[in-house]
């Protein structure tokens, strides 16, 4: 199979316009047109990663976590990520990370620790805004259907959980050709009046190409007239964090003791219970502090996440509990959530999931 095959795949469903600035997820190492064998998944990738990478005969490393976050000066093994850097290449590994689009992805890293929580609800805690165009389509009204078809196959008219989502209007359209157009109604030199219908669709960002290639090769007139516009709806499937309620509200203790069990974490920092009980959880794998204020805004109990800073705990005014439950631990799940994904999709090709902790943290 070829390389390329799978990272087409995975930026369909979680497209590289999602990562955040300062991420650099895709094909680090590699080459598209090169053939890959089997596929290993990880949290991060370090030299025992692509250690073991060889051992299974694996030519691809996924990883969440991106092996190289900024720009490389000098490739000369003087650190860890260089030595993986060099011994990925010299064994003709090929390397791709998978990281915040993929903790944007509605099905992704929250979701899985939504599920992992038992909560109800799932949903968004921070949609992203700018993510949508509106498209506005003018097309002779006998071939409406057509196009609306072709053009929900491409994507468009996807709406949260809905799909084929568009409005019309009945309308008049008016043109005249000059003497070197090739109109597909009326004649040269000719003022035409035809009845077309004005056709709306919302079309998410990474979907406006593929759209309005399949705009143009299906619509019947040789000029195709159509707006395109950014809108600053948010898009309620794509955003950091998510919220969530328990199907019964548990006593802040238990419910602590319920989440450690969960994620086998070594310890969990928090800040006081307030003699409260849990039934709103919002929550955020990895480093989701920025996120406190909407999880307050949208009246959480508790937010869990990783990375928390001694200062920030005080940012909870008493109106909700922060617990850390660690970087690692809060994502632990996510390496087996990228193997199910390559498996739904490419049933033969071989997937493995690493059998090393990377988690540089121990507890004492």
């Amino acid at each position: 199979m070829k390389l390329g095959e799978i990272t087409a795949y995975l930026e369909t469903l979680v497209p590289l316009s999602w990562q955040e600035s300062y991420d650099n997820c895709g094909l680090l190492i590699g080459d598209k047109n090169s053939e890959v064998t089997a596929a290993l998944i990880s949290l991060d990738c370090t030299e025992a990663i692509v250690d073991e990478a060889i051992e299974k005969g694996c030519n691809l490393i996924i990883s969440h976590h991106p092996l190289v976050f900024s720009g490389l000066k000098k490739i000369t093994g003087a650190d860890y990520v260089q030595r993986t850097v060099i011994k990925a290449i010299q064994h003709s590994i090929a390397i791709y990370a998978i990281h915040t689009n993929l903790d944007h992805y509605d099905k992704g890293v929250n979701f899985e620790i939504g599920n992992r929580l038992g909560l109800t609800n799932l949903k968004i805690l921070a949609p992203k805004k700018e993510q949508l165009f509106k498209l506005i389509v003018f097309v002779p009204k006998e071939n409406c259907s057509q196009i609306n078809d072709a053009l929900f196959q491409a994507g468009a008219g996807e709406l949260g959980n809905y799909s084929a989502c568009h409005f019309r209007s009945e309308g008049t359209g008016s043109f005249e050709p000059n003497a070197l157009a090739q109109p597909y109604v009326g004649e040269n030199g000719v003022y035409e009046e035809v009845e077309e219908m004005r056709v709306e669709y919302l079309v998410q960002q990474h979907k406006v190409g593929n759209v309005i290639q399949t705009l143009l090769e299906t619509h019947p007139y040789e000029e195709v007239a159509y707006d395109l516009i950014p809108i600053v709806n948010t898009d309620a499937t794509i955003g950091a964090g998510m919220i969530g309620e328990l199907p019964q509200p548990m006593e802040g203790e238990a419910f602590l003791s319920f989440v450690k069990k969960t994620f086998q974490t070594g310890c969990i920092r928090h800040t006081d219970l307030m003699n409260k009980s849990i039934k709103r959880v919002a929550f955020c794998g990895g480093a989701g502090s920025f996120l406190l204020p909407e999880a307050k805004k949208q009246k959480a109990d508790i937010f869990i996440t990783g990375d928390y800073k001694y200062h920030e705990f005080f940012d909870t005014e008493n109106q909700i509990v922060i617990a850390d439950i660690g970087h690692f631990e809060s994502e632990q799940y996510t390496s087996k959530l990228i193997a199910d994904i390559l498996k739904k999709k490419f049933t033969t090709f071989a997937v493995h999931l690493t059998g090393i902790n990377t988690n540089p943290i121990n507890y004492f």
